[in-house]
Formats: structure tokens, sequence, C-alpha cells
């Protein structure tokens, strides 16, 4: 049995989850206007991602017994001045994701809510390493430049990430 206040909390996780799954969607189209299709693939991919850490969520809540919300989602926005810009707004997001996770591990841990406990775990690595990938591609557009081929090459190495990540998945799947 969860607590009203974890249920809360955690509901309140399933929003934030489900407003980076549509943030990044939205980048994923702007990035598909701009023609940046490397970039708009790895956004697509983030968007699912983040749908499933939303799901994970919702599911547990339902396995402790809670009751989980389908949440409102604000809508995000779709205009963005640059793709640095746009990797600024990710890392930024999955910094404040990273707070409301370490603040539902806080809850948990004042709640003596071991299971909740054991169950956020997951989240803090996927959290530690989604903030390092935001960082490396951020360190990887601020060596490539804003010079005129800059897009391109952006794209490009978000293309190659993207595979990379992708083949990752695949192989953490196997196991």
């Amino acid at each position: 049995m969860i607590s009203n206040k974890m249920e809360k909390a955690l509901n309140n996780q399933i929003a934030l989850e489900g407003y980076a799954s549509f943030l990044y969607l939205s980048m994923a189209s702007w990035c598909d206007v701009q023609g940046l299709d490397g970039c708009a693939q790895f956004m697509y991919r983030q968007s699912e991602e983040e749908r499933g850490h939303m799901l994970r969520i919702f599911n547990y809540i339902s396995e402790v017994d809670g009751h989980d919300l389908t949440p409102a989602i604000k809508q995000p926005p779709h205009q963005f001045k640059s793709i640095q810009d746009l990797f600024r707004q990710v890392y930024s997001h999955e910094q404040k994701v990273t707070k409301s996770i370490h603040e539902l591990v806080a809850l948990s841990l004042n709640e003596k809510d071991h299971t909740t406990y054991n169950f956020l775990q997951w989240y803090i690595e996927e959290q530690r390493e989604e903030e390092a990938l935001m960082r490396t591609i951020l360190d990887k557009i601020k060596i490539i430049g804003d010079g005129p081929q800059s897009l391109y090459f952006i794209d490009k190495e978000l293309e190659k990430i993207n595979k990379a990540e992708l083949a990752a998945e695949a192989k953490e799947e196997e196991a």
C-alpha cells in the first residue's frame, strides 16, 4: 500500500515525464522542419523513451494499490531559436527531472517506503545517463561551432549518437 502523499508525488512525476515526451516530440517536429533528420530521429527516440518512463511509474502506482492518474499535459513550445538553444533546453529539462526524482527518493526515505525507494533507483541511474548524454551533445555542438556548415555536422553527430543509443538498447534487450 502506498501513502496518499507518495501517490500524489508519483502522479506529479507522471505529468513531468509526459510533458518531457511531448516537449521532445515538439522538438523532433521542429528539427524535421529545419531539415535536421538526425536530430529529429534522436528527439523522436527521446520522446518515446520519456513516454516509457511515464508508463513505468503509471504501472508501478497500480501495482502498489494506488490510483494512477492520466495527466493533462501543457502544450510545449514549438519554436526554437537554434539547435544549440534546443539542446540547452533539453539539458535544463533533464536537470529538472533529476531534481524531481531526488525529491521522490527523499520522500520515500522520509516515509520509510522502501518499495518505492527501491523502484526509484532505476530512475536515479537513468537520469545520470540522460544528463551525461545531453552534456556530451552540448559539448559536441560547442566544438562544432556555429559556422555555415555547423548544422550539417551537428545533425550527423546526432545521427551517430542515436544509432549508438539504439544499438545499446538492442544489446540491453538481448541480455
